[in-house]
């Protein structure tokens, strides 16, 4: 699954590392995300999108 994150994370100048603690993860799930390794549960991809300042429908492409 295509995703931003990568695009909305920088755009807010926050590491990988902050995203994770944000969004109660670790960090290596926030690579694996932002590489499409990962389809993330509807619930951290709420987790993310709002520790991003987004919605779900923004952050992925369907």
């Amino acid at each position: 699954m295509k995703n931003r994150i990568r695009e909305f994370r920088t755009q807010r100048n926050m590491t990988q590392d902050a995203l994770a603690r944000a969004a109660g993860v670790r960090r290596e799930t926030i690579v694996f995300l932002e590489q499409g390794k990962y389809n993330p549960s509807l619930e951290l991809a709420h987790d993310v999108a709002v520790a991003l300042g987004q919605t779900v429908d923004s952050l992925f492409l369907f």
